[in-house]
């Protein structure tokens, strides 16, 4: 199966660094194999790097709650779950049922199933009707509306809570000054943004396609 490559490193430099990170559980290179096989983008999915970062911040901070902006077929999900204590839940939103069904499965066998919560929906219209407060967040949905994402989700953030965003460099059209490409301007805004947010700190680390991680004040 053809590995997709990103512009933040070199290919050899993140293969590299696969051979010399925590291997992937057999349910999730199951789940990388189903997504390739039965989805349009499988490349929407975090895969084995950031997975497995995404896993250690999640244990690190040992999250009672997880709001996700972007479910897909639910690798990323299944590795923030992977960091929930005993009682945590994960809130995981995405528009398409169908992909998100391919995960179900996967949720079960990594033994999160109880801890996953799905909306299915738009999740401009889901955020605003959730009551509850999270430490961790991760955005992955439609670049365009990210500005408007971390508007609603730094409400609910948490003092020292963290947010996580995907796809910050767009695979480089984020240094395309006249590019007319929908979710590139949201990227590129959203980035600005928080670069310039008091209320929060952040880094930008060229992990996969870009990842921000912004923390609370």
């Amino acid at each position: 199966m053809k590995k997709q490559y990103y512009h933040a490193t070199l290919p050899e430099y993140e293969s590299y660094a696969e051979k010399h990170t925590t291997g992937e559980p057999d349910y999730l290179y199951q789940l990388y194999r189903e997504t390739h096989l039965k989805t349009i983008y499988p490349r929407m999915l975090s895969g084995h790097l950031q997975g497995t970062f995404l896993k250690m911040i999640s244990r690190i901070l040992q999250p009672e709650r997880i709001l996700e902006i972007g479910t897909f077929t639910g690798y990323a999900t299944i590795c923030l779950a992977l960091g929930l204590p005993e009682n945590g839940i994960i809130h995981t939103i995405d528009s398409n049922p169908e992909s998100v069904e391919i995960g179900r499965k996967y949720f079960k066998m990594a033994g999160v199933e109880d801890k996953i919560h799905v909306h299915i929906g738009n999740a401009l219209n889901i955020i605003p009707d959730l009551t509850e407060t999270y430490d961790l967040a991760f955005i992955d949905a439609d670049k365009e509306n990210y500005l408007n994402y971390y508007h609603m989700v730094i409400e609910k953030l948490n003092k020292n809570g963290v947010i996580l965003a995907d796809n910050a460099f767009w695979d480089g059209k984020v240094f395309q000054e006249d590019t007319n490409d929908k979710e590139a301007i949201g990227i590129k805004k959203f980035n600005q943004f928080v670069q310039n947010d008091p209320r929060v700190e952040n880094i930008l680390l060229p992990l996969r396609d870009g990842l921000m991680m912004i923390r609370k004040i």
